[in-house]
């Protein structure tokens, strides 16, 4: 098997009817037609049994959608979008519906495979493709989450890497592709200030939010089959981990980049059942599809270490859920107070010490709070945030981006197998061995027991709404 550098020259979508199809990737492919970043064929798969008017109805209607903001502003774009399409309908356990689709194909010699289908699916649809002659220089796409838990991923990258190279796979967490989370990356290495301060020495501890202000809706029956810890943590937020807690990467590479993030999560302990606090919100289990007797959490609160040089004895707490008081995703880093308190209220009771802020939704932004002098004679002060905020509009979604990537070659925002496994191995001890959910209601933090979990490290930073920076006078 050959290592695959050039442009993919088609681009498949297995799942063409659904939902991730219809919400993420149509808009992506139409806003590459529309800056000319797509010229490719594009061929879709799915079992709806569709005719041309039907498929062309379904890409116009998922564009037209609420969700997709903007719609079809550019009706001359959009028909070139329908020009480069085509559509295959079959069972993905047929062989014939890959021999429609190798015709379907035609002269393209690398194209990319996206598996935007359920997980069940992705071993079988890779094993028909290698068997259909389909694997030769092409790369796949697969969506997360790339296994269950470490049994089934090792079994999976097994599967995968039968037919396909490392080289050639590019398994999508679209947390990577977010611009915020790529200027974590950005902000850590190319600013000098900030290495002499990131380690044990100086940082205290580490929490990372990310909350939802609400449930599960028509995902119940996905959500029964996942949880918030296979959902978001194991997979998003612990890549947001490694680029914060990351080394430096040894030479300019995605290759260096991989390795790096991947020794963090071969660092972090496995976690226990005293470091994992499980929680469900009121009503849940009314939801469609969601088991009446459900115990699948809906938040979760973690208390993980990684042992390394740089951080060993420093707390990372991280905490996800859904139904929470509203919707954002924050990282704190809370600095070390100084070694000697030279004024009274350098460090007020019930305060915190300077901290880095980094807001990556739903308004990216990075910020420094550090205490000044308010002005008079005693020496008294109040802590503030040196904030630089980004709202950028033109720029691309994580789709847009991640799918360019993959075609282009570019691994560097994807995860590789080492990470997977190594995330999985961190959670694993506690997928099987932990307490129960506990309930918590609609609006709330979650469960008391989260908070009981950090109250030895100052308690929760609870995000701001969406202000930008502290209040006159906050600490």
């Amino acid at each position: 098997m050959s290592e695959v550098r050039a442009q993919s020259d088609a681009l498949v979508v297995f799942g063409f009817s659904g939902d991730l199809a219809s919400k993420k990737i149509f808009p992506a492919l139409y806003a590459m037609v529309k800056k000319g970043h797509l010229t490719v064929p594009i061929v879709g798969v799915a079992s709806s049994k569709w005719d041309v008017d039907e498929w062309h109805r379904h890409v116009r209607e998922s564009l037209m959608h609420e969700d997709h903001e903007g719609g079809i502003d550019d009706s001359a774009a959009f028909n070139r979008l329908l020009s480069l399409m085509n559509y295959v309908s079959g069972n993905y356990n047929d062989e014939s519906t890959f021999t429609a689709l190798k015709t379907a194909l035609g002269d393209a010699q690398q194209p990319a495979f996206y598996l935007a289908i359920p997980p069940s699916l992705f071993a079988t649809v890779i094993q028909s493709l290698g068997s259909a002659g389909l694997a030769q220089d092409a790369r796949v796409i697969v969506e997360k989450p790339f296994g269950r838990d470490l049994a089934s991923a090792r079994e999976l990258n097994a599967v995968t890497r039968s037919v396909f190279p490392e080289s050639s796979i590019f398994r999508i967490d679209h947390y990577l592709g977010k611009e915020a989370i790529m200027n974590i990356l950005y902000f850590r290495f190319a600013n000098s200030f900030l290495e002499p301060v990131w380690n044990r020495n100086h940082i205290a501890s580490v929490q990372v939010t990310l909350a939802e202000d609400f449930g599960v809706g028509s995902r119940g029956a996905f959500y029964e089959s996942a949880g918030c810890l296979r959902d978001v943590v194991e997979n998003h937020l612990f890549q947001v981990i490694a680029l914060l807690a990351m080394e430096p990467p040894a030479f300019q590479s995605f290759e260096a980049l991989h390795i790096a993030k991947a020794s963090v999560l071969r660092a972090m302990r496995p976690l226990q059942p005293a470091d994992l606090v499980r929680g469900q919100y009121t009503g849940y289990r009314t939801e469609k599809g969601v088991a009446s007797d459900s115990d699948i959490e809906t938040f979760c609160a973690l208390r993980l270490f990684i042992d390394s040089w740089r951080w060993a004895g420093v707390p990372w707490y991280v905490r996800a859920g859904k139904q929470l008081p509203r919707s954002v995703v924050e990282v704190q880093v809370q600095m070390q107070p100084p070694p000697q308190h030279l004024f009274d209220d350098s460090r007020p009771a019930g305060g915190r010490a300077n901290y880095f802020r980094f807001r990556l939704q739903p308004v990216a932004g990075i910020a420094l709070a550090a205490r000044t002098k308010r002005p008079g004679k005693e020496f008294v002060g109040t802590q503030r945030e040196l904030y630089l905020g980004e709202d950028d509009k033109s720029e691309m979604s994580p789709y847009e981006r991640l799918l360019g990537d993959a075609m282009a070659g570019d691994r560097a925002l994807f995860t590789d197998e080492d990470a997977v496994m190594a995330a999985w191995t961190v959670v694993e001890p506690a997928l099987a061995n932990h307490g129960a959910a506990l309930p918590y209601e609609p609006g709330s933090w979650g469960p008391d027991e989260a908070s009981a979990l950090i109250a030895g490290d100052g308690g929760w930073h609870e995000p701001a709404p969406d202000a930008p920076t502290c209040k006159p006078g906050a600490s």
